[in-house]
């Protein structure tokens, strides 16, 4: 699946660049998401790269037989509406049972346009003591990639900053619905 993923992405004229971290456990910012095709070349990009995944998906949408498509793909259900428990300490748990676990999270929360990034990405990395990926499709340069580790995941103003400035240069599918100031709630 590698070699075909690659093939696939090269003829399509896409660079993949970066490699992922040596580290087993990481919240990934990926953005930005725009469009329905960042998943499909995010996809080919991990498989031609070999790095294992995981995306959240509403629990509700674990049901035969597409749980068993999901959960091939590394979707983890959860739920949303619970309000016992957070999805940050849904997510925590989880992390705290996996031995490996890339998780990867559009900030953005939706592939329309947006006036903020939600931040439960920054919350489950500071609650789950894990890293904070960079990754990124840029579809004016048509390159693909992991782009490293934000250097101090532990204060919300600075991570910001610093995601903003990485994510200024990078080119959206449909740019309109790409915000460029990154503003939080």
């Amino acid at each position: 699946m590698k070699k075909i993923s690659r093939i696939i992405l090269e003829t399509m004229g896409w660079e993949l660049r970066g490699s992922f971290p040596n580290i087993k456990k990481s919240v990934v910012v990926l953005a930005p998401h725009t469009s329905n095709w960042d998943f499909i070349i995010g996809r080919l990009y991990l498989n031609a790269m070999g790095i294992e995944s995981n995306t959240l998906m509403k629990k509700e949408m674990f049901f035969f037989p597409f749980n068993i498509i999901m959960s091939k793909l590394g979707a983890i259900p959860v739920e949303r509406g619970n309000t016992n428990l957070s999805q940050v300490s849904q997510l925590k748990s989880i992390f705290d049972e996996k031995e490996e676990l890339n998780l990867f999270i559009a900030p953005e929360g939706t592939r329309k346009k947006v006036t903020h990034w939600k931040k439960g990405f920054f919350h489950i990395s500071k609650e789950a003591k894990v890293p904070i990926v960079l990754s990124y499709i840029d579809y004016k340069k048509k390159t693909v990639g992991i782009a490293g580790l934000v250097n101090d995941p532990k204060n919300l103003e600075n991570t910001m900053e610093e995601i903003s400035a990485f994510y200024t240069n990078i080119n959206a599918k449909h740019p309109e619905n790409f915000l460029t100031d990154k503003e939080y709630n």
